[in-house]
């Protein structure tokens, strides 16, 4: 495992260094985004235009072909960037979904015409997307899903008609366009029954409805679905083939591995209570201590991705670690530091205090993570299937007509 950077990458995150400290401004604290502090419409006007500044560099899909606007990179040069962007103030939950897992898939499964017209718009943040997958009762099992879709008329090529719900859905309201999961043939196995089209988010008959979180954000949507007319025109993929439209989809996110997410850190932790003068209890030692491991533990697991991409390999099923343990690691830093301030933990002035406004962020937010992208109990069955090799879970509903099984 290499845990320094070859010449030519070296230099690459030197340059990207270089365009940040010209172009980005410093974090105030971990979870401190471009916009910040602003109304609604005024935070995403500055999220536009930073990412057209990132867009014109080429640094808003590295690994993406120079004909559509990106560098034409290596994947290690997109996790490069992904960290040292980290460090400075950037955007985070308007552009990463459409770039990094609707609009590859577009391009993966699209013609021409989709290309030239949705992929450079969305680069530049002219327009947005969301992934429309998780329903009330498809989640975890996202082949679960009930959104049907059905023709207009029996005849190869005519409008489909979709009515159903949608939830958990990060974006929706400002989105301009969806990837959209939808059941067309409930008589076959549940994975063979699915299509994948992208809907225009302002078709009548789209419902969104934002979720308020207890952070008093609404980054996820209810959306509804009543009548929708989509053309067949917008399908990816065959009939009956949007499960695997979905695995491209999802393997996407493979590359997001590095990636900070402003969550509180093991450094900021050491930060926070050496200021408070409690390193001096051995109990809050001893949790700083297993915190600390974790995390280097994280950043190890972390070198063997980086590793394994920069010898061209792609990573597989063992980033399912990394999220688990990044998810659980945070949950239990900022509920250990919340419990240990007491009633103070309740008060913070931002303006003062932003390190310990992070830890109040992170813990809102934890609980989420450990269901976004995969929940624990998912995630420990995909290591354990397919990482371990140990025994598969039993599935009573495998290669049962959908219909059969929701009776």
């Amino acid at each position: 495992m290499n845990f320094e950077d070859s010449p030519q990458e070296a230099q690459f995150r030197a340059t990207v260094r270089e365009w940040l400290a010209a172009n980005a401004e410093p974090k105030r604290h971990p979870r401190d985004f471009v916009g910040d502090g602003l109304p609604a419409d005024q935070r995403l006007a500055a999220a536009r235009v930073w990412q057209a500044k990132k867009a014109a560099a080429g640094y808003a899909a590295v690994t993406w072909p120079r004909e559509f606007g990106g560098l034409g990179g290596t994947p290690i040069q997109h996790l490069i960037y992904l960290q040292e962007e980290s460090k400075w103030r950037s955007t985070f939950g308007y552009f990463e979904i459409g770039i990094g897992m609707c609009l590859p898939t577009l391009m993966a499964y699209g013609n021409q015409h989709h290309k030239d017209r949705y992929v450079r718009t969305a680069l530049y943040g002219e327009e947005i997307w969301c992934q429309l997958f998780s329903e009330p009762a498809a989640g975890s099992d996202l082949a679960g899903i009930r959104m049907r879709a059905r023709r207009e008329r029996e005849q190869e090529g005519s409008d489909w008609m979709v009515d159903g719900q949608k939830v958990w859905t990060t974006g929706a309201q400002f989105s301009d366009f969806g990837l959209l999961l939808t059941r067309t043939d409930p008589t076959v196995p549940k994975h063979a029954g699915l299509t994948m089209f992208f809907v225009d988010m302002k078709s009548a008959g789209i419902e969104v409805r934002p979720i308020r979180q207890m952070a008093g954000e609404s980054e996820f949507n209810e959306v509804f679905f009543t009548g929708v007319r989509i053309p067949d025109e917008q399908r990816l993929g065959p009939v009956g083939g949007g499960w695997k439209v979905a695995l491209t989809t999802l393997m996407f996110e493979r590359l997001t591995v590095g990636t900070e997410l402003g969550l509180l850190t093991a450094q900021s932790m050491l930060s926070l209570l050496a200021d408070r003068g409690d390193l001096s209890d051995p109990a809050v030692a001893e949790s700083m201590a297993d915190a600390w491991i974790v995390d280097e533990g994280l950043r190890l697991h972390q070198c063997r991705t980086l590793t394994a991409l920069s010898k061209g390999s792609t990573p597989g099923p063992e980033q399912s670690i990394g999220k688990l343990l990044k998810a659980r690691q945070a949950q239990r830093m900022s509920t250990f530091l919340m419990d240990l301030a007491g009633q103070g933990s309740l008060v913070v002035d931002e303006e003062t205090d932003s390190l310990w406004s992070s830890v109040q962020r992170t813990w809102n937010w934890s609980a989420a993570l450990r269901i976004a992208g995969g929940t624990d109990q998912i995630l420990r069955n995909i290591i354990a299937e397919r990482v371990l090799g140990l025994p598969e879970e039993i599935r009573v509903d495998k290669g049962i007509p959908f219909n059969q099984v929701t009776k």
